[in-house]
């Protein structure tokens, strides 16, 4: 055969190289993000005279910058004791006792707006333990416009309605709670600044997620969580050589440990066309155990070897299809290892090879018959 003359192959290059997207990372759960419940109950529990209020007043506010204005209404002795029943049903896990309840207080005539927001508050956590995230949000938003907690109270109420706005997919109603959130709040909590970087990216602002991330990042160089949301911002905003370089940086550390870290720097390298670099990475990732021989790394393989090919670096396609052909799915892989064999003028290999691939399936087997024809 013509050493000018290419057969082509099956995998097309083009198709199969990809952009790794990686969705940005936000965690949403209610009432988690900024005291635990042990200590939301105790908080609770303070405010209705049933813990240690000295303790809960000696503790730092989560909020000490916050421009707002704490309201000094509390809870009122004629409805104490039916606050104290709403924490107890709260104590106890009766989230449909709470909401009754909390209905039944925040209507009262006399009610004023810490009772308020206090029901509505512990209606919105019961809610959402139930997994009734619209709900869940109605009664968030209703705790923060009655305006009656403290600090501390309010903006975590506020927080929680915009995580469950975001887990509504109300995205644009979540940037609106979070740019009060934090104007008012003034927070510069890396969890919050990430939280909103996150709704950004689901409004497709990509470019002000990844400016927020990467500050993130450079001041909390070690968070592997912020870095791979960085990343993904970066890649959906078409930054493929800023990402690398994050990328780049975290894996001379040892901080990329996992499959779809390493594969997030390979690709990268391979959109860059940075071939000898993928490679070192894969060879790496598969001595240290995290890239698996899978499907996945036989396509990867198939990528690298393509390439070689086209580079007329025969000797290294047909290493990397050997590596790939055991490892895929179908038998394309030991088709394209076929060829590239036959091309070389190394016959005999060239008809295993093709024996192989129709073994494993194929899309065209009249392509493999033609080799074992010769």
């Amino acid at each position: 055969m013509s050493k000018s003359y290419r057969r082509p192959l099956t995998v097309a290059l083009s198709a199969a190289l990809g952009m790794l997207v990686l969705a940005p990372v936000v965690h949403a759960g209610p009432q988690s993000q900024t005291m635990s419940k042990q200590e939301e109950r105790a908080r609770r529990r303070a405010e209705l005279g049933q813990g240690q209020q000295k303790q809960e007043e000696a503790k730092p506010a989560l909020y000490p910058n916050a421009t707002r204005q704490a309201p000094e209404a509390k809870a009122s002795p004629k409805l104490m004791k039916h606050l104290q029943e709403l924490q107890s049903r709260y104590e106890k896990d009766d989230w449909a006792g709470v909401i009754a309840k909390a209905e039944e207080l925040a209507a009262m005539p006399t009610a004023n707006a810490y009772e308020k927001s206090f029901a509505y508050s512990m209606a919105g956590n019961a809610a959402a333990n139930m997994d009734d995230q619209a709900k869940a949000g109605e009664f968030f938003a209703k705790a923060v416009e009655a305006n009656g907690m403290d600090n501390d109270g309010h903006f975590s109420t506020m927080y929680n309605l915009a995580i469950i706005q975001f887990s509504n997919e109300q995205y644009a109603e979540s940037l609106k709670t979070m740019d009060r959130f934090l104007a008012e709040s003034k927070s510069d909590k890396p969890e919050h600044l990430a939280f909103r970087a996150g709704v950004l990216a689901n409004l497709d602002r990509h470019d002000e997620a990844a400016a927020i991330y990467k500050d993130l990042v450079a001041k909390n160089p070690n968070d592997k969580r912020l870095l791979m949301n960085a990343v993904a911002a970066l890649q959906n905003g078409d930054k493929f050589d800023e990402a690398n370089v994050l990328l780049e940086s975290a894996y001379k550390r040892g901080m990329l440990t996992e499959k779809r870290e390493l594969r997030a720097l390979y690709i990268g390298y391979m959109n860059a066309q940075r071939w000898d670099d993928a490679k070192k990475v894969i060879d790496d990732g598969v001595a240290k155990g995290i890239l698996q021989q899978d499907a996945d790394l036989a396509r990867d393989y198939q990528i690298l070897a393509q390439n070689a090919y086209m580079d007329d670096k025969i000797p290294l396609a047909i290493e990397l299809y050997k590596l790939a052909a055991p490892l895929a799915a179908d038998g394309e892989a030991y088709l394209n290892l076929a060829k590239v064999l036959d091309y070389a003028d190394r016959k005999a290999e060239a008809k295993a090879a093709a024996k192989q691939a129709l073994e494993k399936g194929i899309k065209k087997p009249e392509e493999a018959n033609r080799i074992l024809a010769r």
